[in-house]
């Protein structure tokens, strides 16, 4: 999932590996907190859902609100440091770091709530629709081991192959392989465009696959997968990395802004707090970006075209 153009070359990185998040540590937008320009810059996560909101965040604040826009790429944990720091404005979706929200929301202050986007994220393991019509019971937990030799592949040691993106995203499934006792080995594929990749494959060959994926994404109008019963998520169940035995939770996408930018950021800040859309949106989007192959900018400008009476609303 990707993000817009910072150069050409990552722009074409971005869009064809879906990876190479920058180094925050090394690297800082000189837009980033610029108190009183008309300057903005956005974190962009690296699955083409994040890329979609900062596409048209960043269109209109550039075409209806006349403001200059940077775009960083950086994997999730960073971006947090990033905005806490004031080197990105703004992160527009992120799933859930609650370590993170506690440190710089609850106790240094330098980042700001800025609102839902009004998105439900939710990671659950995934089997191809074609495989869960052949052994309806594959989509409960406990009967995986029992298909484990259908998902074996060379990466995988003789076991069922659970098929990861990147390391860098949100995930409990090595915990959960061991902690449910699974015949199962986490295989990442590196990236969500590699993963997309295999997936495709996989469905074109009407070929068995377990997969860990999430929703909102596009790729399920392409492949219709089928999601397998994990045991259910409790407040709490996920505490302890090490000891997760429970499903992952539907979780609504929060935008969060650097704490001074939130409060003179201005029209940009307004602006940003107020962008909400769907799932429905955001997936139009994303479907132009990675199937249609438009650039971020022209999915943006279409979606614009197209959506007045969306984005008008969040116009300050």
């Amino acid at each position: 999932m990707r993000r817009i153009a910072i150069t050409a070359a990552v722009a074409v990185l971005a869009l064809t590996t879906g990876c190479g998040a920058a180094d925050m540590t090394r690297q800082a937008s000189p837009f980033a907190n610029a108190r009183g320009a008309r300057t903005v810059t956005l974190s962009v996560q690296s699955w083409v859902g994040a890329q979609s909101d900062a596409a048209v965040a960043q269109y209109l604040l550039e075409h209806k609100l006349g403001y200059r826009v940077d775009t960083v790429q950086v994997d999730e944990v960073p971006a947090w440091d990033a905005l806490s720091q004031g080197r990105v404005d703004a992160l527009l979706e992120d799933w859930g770091h609650p370590e993170q929200e506690k440190r710089y929301v609850g106790e240094k202050g330098t980042v700001a709530p800025g609102g839902g986007l009004g998105v439900t994220g939710h990671i659950g393991w995934f089997v191809p629709t074609y495989l869960a019509k052949q052994h309806p019971d594959i989509t409960d937990w406990r009967n995986l081991d029992k298909y484990a030799s259908l998902f074996r592949t060379p990466e995988s040691g003789g076991k069922g192959q659970l098929m990861d993106g990147s390391p860098s995203y949100v995930t409990n499934d090595k915990a959960l392989v061991k902690n449910l006792k699974l015949d199962y080995q986490v295989v990442f594929a590196g990236s969500e465009a590699a993963q997309i990749t295999q997936i495709k494959r996989f469905a074109k060959e009407k070929k068995p696959f377990l997969t860990y994926w999430y929703a909102p994404q596009w790729l399920f109008e392409k492949v219709p997968m089928t999601e397998v019963r994990l045991p259910p998520h409790k407040e709490g169940c996920d505490a302890d990395p090490a000891k997760v035995a429970c499903g992952y939770p539907h979780t609504p996408l929060k935008k969060y802004l650097n704490a001074d930018f939130a409060r003179s950021g201005g029209e940009a800040a307004a602006f940003l707090k107020k962008f909400r859309w769907t799932t429905e949106d955001q997936n139009e989007v994303s479907l132009m970006i990675a199937e249609q192959k438009l650039s971020p900018a022209e999915a943006a400008k279409k979606w614009v075209d197209s959506h007045p009476s969306v984005w008008k609303k969040w116009l300050p």
